[in-house]
């Protein structure tokens, strides 16, 4: 194979890992921030068990993200890690404490505990979703490098780009988080759930559509790439059908239609980035091309995506089939 398309197929691995990263535990995350905003114990119950089944198998594709990114794309990987330390050790201890509060809230001594216990989740889900948003603004506005050395101070992540693209994902989790709980719930909870839904939409869209707006103003190249008609026009069109879809779905019996489309625009957003910042790995020069391993390494980790992507797919469904349905909470606890 030639190797500009081992490379091309590299990125594409490893873009779809992060993509299901985000889009499978951001509605974990989401709903761990709202866990944790809500008073009644016997809600909080319900959404635990929601996402108690799954949240492990989701972060499956964190695991494949950083390990593809550290076998197929060395130098980009050396260049951000020293960028991004504290932002990425903090992330780790917040998903560490989002995990232990999840698995642990069941055996809490008392309604106290078990409390403290919820705060805790919505600290680690907030935290893991502001820092996931920080990092991926610090690697749309660049990060500044020489030759395979990072050449920054260690402070980029904290300039407003980063921070607002932080900002934007956490409302776009808890976006998803409430979509989800709409679908997975029943009665005041999954009332509750829509309205929250619905509201989150608009903020999360139009905040949105702010950060695409500031993007263009980062780069040459990305301006002229989200604002050529064969970009923004379909993207556009997407974006209306989505909004209209996720209204009407509040009002058809099928629960999962709003969840689907606010993945939809996730997905949307993401198409745009990718759009926006090719060729490029790490703006503003470092390609994809002069980023990656040897082609040896490539086909060796092709191979190994081949095999893992397709089982933990099918892991992933199994798990959401053997717990689907409506969650009901019969008892306080």
């Amino acid at each position: 194979m030639d190797t500009d398309w081992l490379t091309l197929l590299c990125a594409a691995a490893l873009a779809f890992s992060v993509m299901n990263y985000v889009l499978l535990d951001g509605t974990d995350l989401g709903v761990g921030i709202l866990l944790g905003l809500t008073h009644s114990s016997r809600d909080r119950r319900a959404m635990a068990v929601t996402i108690l089944p799954i949240w492990d198998a989701n972060e499956t594709w964190l695991v494949l993200g950083g390990g593809g990114l550290l076998a197929l794309f060395p130098l980009a990987y050396a260049i951000l890690l020293p960028a991004l330390y504290l932002p990425f050790i903090a992330m780790f201890l917040a998903l560490i404490l989002r995990a232990m509060a999840l698995e642990f809230r069941d055996h809490a001594p008392s309604e106290r505990v078990k409390r403290l216990i919820d705060g805790a989740m919505l600290c680690g889900s907030l935290c893991t979703g502001l820092i996931q948003g920080v990092v991926l603004g610090t690697l749309v506005k660049g990060v500044p490098h020489q030759g395979s050395q990072y050449s920054g101070d260690g402070n980029e992540w904290l300039e407003p780009f980063p921070l607002f693209c932080g900002l934007v994902l956490v409302l776009g989790y808890t976006w998803l988080g409430a979509c989800w709980l709409y679908w997975r719930t029943v009665d005041e909870l999954q009332h509750r759930s829509a309205r929250q839904a619905k509201q989150l939409a608009w903020v999360t869209v139009a905040l949105l559509l702010v950060l695409v707006a500031w993007t263009t103003t980062l780069h040459d190249q990305y301006s002229q790439r989200l604002t050529a008609p064969m970009v923004w026009v379909p993207a556009v069109l997407i974006l209306m059908g989505l909004s209209v879809m996720f209204r009407s779905g509040f009002r058809s019996r099928f629960d999962w239609v709003p969840l689907f489309c606010a993945l939809g625009v996730f997905v949307l957003a993401f198409a745009l980035m990718l759009v926006a910042l090719y060729p490029l790995i790490i703006p503003p020069d470092l390609t994809l091309q002069a980023a990656t391993s040897k082609p040896n390494s490539q086909i060796f980790m092709l191979i190994g995506f081949a095999v893992l992507v397709p089982v933990t797919l099918v892991y992933n469904t199994y798990g959401f089939s053997v717990f689907s349905g409506k969650v009901r909470v019969q008892e306080k606890s």
